[in-house]
């Protein structure tokens, strides 16, 4: 019997490795978190799919995206990435990713860390949606409304709603995986009763 279809845009090498290793599952390192923040921010206005392809080179010339050295980067650093054809070079985001590591660092200290933050808004328990159709699965929802307002008045960048229901996604706090995809948890329960 063939294995069930997994979500229908996982269908190359880059989107199907994320789609089966991170998107959805919850996300508790705030490293990861702060990547995802600012991949999420740079991939406005293109595909996810270019800038999984340019992951590799963003992580390289971002330090890894620990938020502690992205929050210090001097004008010479941006002016360096902004020349790197490796990755996106579009001045506002990467002036957006140090704002938003200083932010970052902000909410650190304030709760701890930014999981407890993020993850607060669901008082630690991830959506679980169960769209049967990936033209169900909405742009975005009251909670990424929310979320978006109150990053927003920490003083992040690029942080819509839209980018932050994919972060959301992306990060594990909403599972968007159908109903008929094998990592949609709801699947997974109900096909091994």
């Amino acid at each position: 019997m063939p294995n069930p279809p997994r979500c229908p845009w996982a269908v190359d090498p880059w989107s199907v490795a994320y789609h089966d290793s991170e998107w959805g599952t919850p996300c508790h390192e705030d490293r990861l978190l702060f990547e995802l923040l600012i991949l999420e921010g740079f991939q406005a206005g293109l595909s996810w799919l270019t800038i999984l392809k340019k992951r590799p080179a963003f992580q390289e010339a971002f330090d890894h995206f620990l938020p502690e050295k992205v929050a210090a980067y001097a004008p010479e650093k941006c002016r360096e990435l902004a020349e790197n054809t490796q990755i996106v070079r579009n001045k506002s985001k990467i002036a957006a990713a140090v704002t938003n590591a200083q932010a970052f660092l902000q909410i650190q200290e304030e709760y701890g860390s930014f999981d407890a933050y993020i993850w607060s808004f669901t008082n630690g328990n991830p959506v679980l949606n169960n769209w049967q159709l990936q033209s169900e699965v909405p742009a975005t929802s009251a909670l990424s409304d929310k979320v978006s307002a109150e990053l927003k008045k920490r003083g992040f960048k690029f942080v819509g709603s839209t980018i932050i229901y994919s972060y959301l996604g992306a990060i594990g706090v909403i599972n968007d995986h159908l109903a008929s995809c094998p990592f949609n948890p709801v699947f997974q329960h109900t096909c091994c009763k």
